[in-house]
Order: structure tokens, then sequence, then C-alpha cells
């Protein structure tokens, strides 16, 4: 499994100022957003929540299970985010929460005007280049995800902001605020274009250069090669990417690699080493270090776990 990256944890309410055992709720109002904090104390199933406004969920403790869009219903747990859209109902199960073992979600409501005037600053800013021109927009067939690293630093300060005493908080939620919402497009626009870059290699530059990323993962990537692939100059496609998709090209290409890792050491006839391989590593220490960041255990270790399963199953 993935490393988690967690919310800190928010103090539990006083059980004198609890008003409901079930999605109990405290409100934080602020200019552009509300922070909702729910927690839950006994088991309930089947219960229902709307937001008028776009909500952007993470779970600090406990398990919830939702149902939401009409699709399978899914575990949602700690480390993991839910976007949701206006006026949405998610249903929600609360299948082993107790007195002493509370489930806690926290919810940011996100005004549809600060979303809009936010997507318009990302077409006027990103959309310069005619050839990697798209309407940026939250979209909602990724609505549960695993955070990211700096999507739970962002959310930790909302929740400091929004829950503190200081004047100036409004001014910090704008910035964290904006940044989150960028971060969750840039991350979804990379998805989408990984997802197309297969079928159209030719369509734009983002999917040539990622269809050429995934053609060769096996091979040494030079970013010079890249950026010569895109017709720009080295510093040019470095900013390019990132402000497109919100990581470095290394970074994109070390995940595609330890996401081949991973489909390989399935087989027991591979050794890490001949994955390191591979997967284009000629140094094996150091795919042994990313992997282990990426999912919190070793590639030998992974093996071992998929073998048992396989063997189980």
């Amino acid at each position: 499994m993935p490393v988690k990256n967690y919310l800190h944890k928010i103090d539990l309410t006083q059980p004198k100022q609890l008003q409901t055992l079930v999605e109990n709720r405290r409100v934080f109002n602020l200019q552009n957003c509300e922070l909702n904090v729910f927690e839950s104390y006994q088991e309930a199933y089947r219960v229902p929540l709307t937001f008028h406004d776009l909500v952007i969920t993470s779970m600090v403790r406990g398990k919830k299970v939702m149902h939401l869009f009409d699709k399978p219903s899914f575990d949602y747990l700690p480390g993991e985010t839910v976007i949701v859209p206006a006026d949405e109902t998610m249903v929600i199960d609360f299948p082993e929460a107790e007195a002493d073992k509370p489930t806690q979600c926290i919810a940011l409501a996100v005004d549809a005007r600060y979303v809009n005037n936010t997507i318009q600053y990302l077409d006027n800013y990103y959309n310069s280049d005619p050839d990697t021109e798209h309407n940026w927009k939250l979209q909602f067939n990724q609505y549960h995800f695993a955070n990211e690293n700096e999507v739970t630093d962002l959310i930790n300060k909302l929740i400091r902001v929004c829950s503190g005493g200081d004047k100036a908080k409004n001014i910090y939620a704008d910035l964290n605020l904006k940044e989150l919402l960028i971060r969750l497009m840039q991350s979804q626009h990379l998805l989408q274009v990984s997802s197309e870059s297969g079928e159209w290699n030719n369509h734009s530059r983002l999917h040539h250069i990622l269809h050429y990323i995934n053609d060769n993962l096996t091979e040494k990537i030079a970013v010079d090669t890249l950026s010569r692939k895109a017709y720009m100059s080295r510093n040019d496609f470095f900013r390019w990417f990132k402000e497109q998709f919100g990581i470095t090209p290394l970074e994109y290409i070390n995940r595609e690699r330890i996401k081949l890792a991973k489909q390989l050491l399935i087989d027991p006839k591979n050794t890490v080493t001949s994955v390191a391989m591979q997967c284009g590593f000629t140094d094996v220490n150091y795919f042994v270090r990313l992997f282990r960041k990426a999912e919190g255990i070793t590639p030998g270790a992974y093996q071992s776990c998929s073998l048992q399963h396989n063997l189980s199953a």
C-alpha cells in the first residue's frame, strides 16, 4: 500500500458540548470558505449530508463507508480526500464508530464564485501556449484519492487558519485555498493527459511528452531529451511541466517507474535487482529508497506480500 499522508489530529469536542452523537458539527466561517469538523460517536447507517457549495473533505480519524454518485460504495479512511460538487448528497455509514473510537472528518465548503475566479486565473495564466490550452476545471470522475504531501500540508494549514483567531485569517486562508484548488486541478489534469497519451500521442505537446516517457521507462530519460522533444529550453520545459501538472518531470518519471516495478514484482521470477534495471534504475539502492518512500515498504517486502496474497487467494 502507498504511504499515506495523514492530517494532524484535531481535538475532539468536549462531551458536554456534543449536540448529537452522529455527525456532530463544528463550523468555522470565513469569507470564501467554511470549515466543518464532523464527529460520530456511535454506529449509524445511511446518514445523508449535502452542501450547497463545492466541498473538499478529508478523513482524520476512524472509518466511514461512502455512497456517492450512484457508484459502488467505498471505505473512506484517514489519509484520503473526497471532493463533491455542490448539491450532491453523500450517504454515509459509520460501521465502527464508538464512544471511545469516534470518526472525525473535515469538510471545506468553498464559495462557487471563488472557485470560478481561481479557474479563470488558471485559464489566463497557463493558457498562453495554444498547444496546451484547455479549459481548467475540477473533475469529479476522480473524486476519491490518497492525499499527496502538498495537499495534506495545505489542508492542515487551512484547518489551523480557519479555527484560529488571527485577524488576518481571511488573507491566509485565501492564499492556501487558491493553492489547494490549483494543485487538485493540476493533479487531475495529469491523470487525464496521462490516460489519453497512448491513444492521442500527437494530440498535443503534453500528450507527446507523456507518451514518450511511458514508452521509455526502461531506458535513461534525460530532461534535455524531453525539452528537445517539446521544442523548449531546459529551464522553460521544467517550468512549463510543473505549471501544467504540479510536479517535476523527474517526479513523474519516478512515479511511473514505481508503478511498473509493482507490476513486475508480482512475478516471483523477478529479483529486486532485475526489476530495478527493467524500470530504468541504474542504482538499486536508489530504487529501494524511492520505492520505500512511495509505498512504505521495500521492494522485497512488497514482493513477499504479493506472493502471500496470491497464494491465499
